[in-house]
Parts: structure tokens; sequence; C-alpha cells
């Protein structure tokens, strides 16, 4: 009987925790989209709940947005780490700079369909630049200790080129756009294999002839 009970109240649970996943999930899609139909009710209708469900897990528009936001900045952490143990230097360096334009589409659709004023997000935003600076850092460490890398530039630099690649972008389709710059910016830190990255030597001038 007790058994029976208990299963009784795990089942609401997992079934909170599912509505739960589905609904960020789903914020991700639409509001990556953006334009007039990303909305809280097409969230609601993309992740197949009611809007009732949606507002019982997130009751505001703010919260809802920071729970997507932090999410997505937690999975791009995890990949890091993944990416990090699979893949070539740089090819995991750019596999990893490339997944972020999502979190920017993401952010922009969000500020965009729901009029979300930025101030008051410091911390988030805090917690954000720390968490992708260390993830960056572990991947461009690999890249320079393998010699593919120049060693002149932070993880810093890399988020800070990237941001601005994004946001300089916004007519439709800027996504791919700004995947294609992103393979030149990654190209232009590459090595050649054996040589390291030094300042160029300017010509010396010619010794006047007697």
């Amino acid at each position: 009987m007790e058994e029976n009970s208990a299963k009784t109240t795990r089942k609401p649970r997992a079934d909170a925790a599912r509505n739960r996943e589905r609904v960020l999930e789903a914020a991700k899609a639409v509001f990556s989209a953006g334009g007039p139909d990303a909305s809280l009710e097409a969230v609601a209708r993309q992740a197949g709940v009611g809007i009732g469900t949606l507002y019982r897990h997130f009751p505001t528009r703010d919260a809802l947005f920071e729970a997507v936001y932090r999410r997505e900045v937690e999975q791009l952490g995890a990949l890091a780490e993944q990416l990090k143990g699979e893949a070539a230097p740089v090819d995991a360096l750019r596999s990893w700079l490339r997944s972020n334009v999502e979190l920017v589409a993401t952010k922009k659709g969000m500020l965009a369909a729901l009029a979300l004023a930025t101030h008051g997000r410091s911390e988030l935003y805090a917690y954000t630049f720390d968490r992708l600076t260390k993830a960056a850092g572990t991947l461009l460490d690999q890249a320079v200790s393998a010699g593919e890398i120049r060693p002149d530039i932070s993880a810093e630099d890399l988020l800070r080129a990237l941001v601005g690649m994004c946001y300089m972008h916004d007519q439709p389709g800027w996504q791919q756009t700004v995947l294609k710059l992103l393979d030149v910016f990654v190209d232009g830190l590459r090595l050649q294999t054996g040589r390291s990255h030094r300042r160029p030597t300017p010509p010396s001038s010619p010794l006047p002839r007697g």
C-alpha cells in the first residue's frame, strides 16, 4: 500500500519535470525564430502544454527568459568539456564557437519577442560571461598547447569577437553570415605547423649606394 502511494506521489513530479523540459526546449526554438509569433502562447503550443502549465513553471516572462538562458549557458559549458576529449583542438574550438551562435539567437529572440529590458540582469550576464570565458579558455588553451592557434589571444577576445559578429547582423539569415565569418576568424588564428607566432619584422631600408 505504501509502495503504491509512493509511486503515485513520484509520478506527478516526473511529469512536471518533463513538462518543464519541454517548455524550455520549445521556448528556445520559438524565441530563436523571433518574429511576431514568438509569444508565450506559441511556446505553450510548441511544448504541447496548456498556458496554465507554462505559468505554473515560469510565473513571469523574466523567469522563463532566465531559465532558458541559464540552461543554454550550462549546455555550452558541458559541450566544451565534451569537445575537449573528442575533437582535434582547432575543430573543437570552432565547433564550440559555432554553437554559441544559437545562444545569441535565443537571447536576441527573447529580448525582441518579449520586449524584455536588459537592466537588472547584471548578475545573470556576469555569470554567463564567467561560465563561457572558462569554457572558451579550456578549448583555447588546448589549441595553443598543440601549437595550432596563435598564443596572443585570450578567451575574452574570442567572446568579444563572437558577440561583435552576432550583433552587427540583424537581417534575416544572419546566423549563416556569422557562421561563415567565424570560420574565417578561426582560420585566421591558426598557425602553420611547426611555426610559432611572431610579429612581422618591418623590412629594412636598402643601403644607399655610394
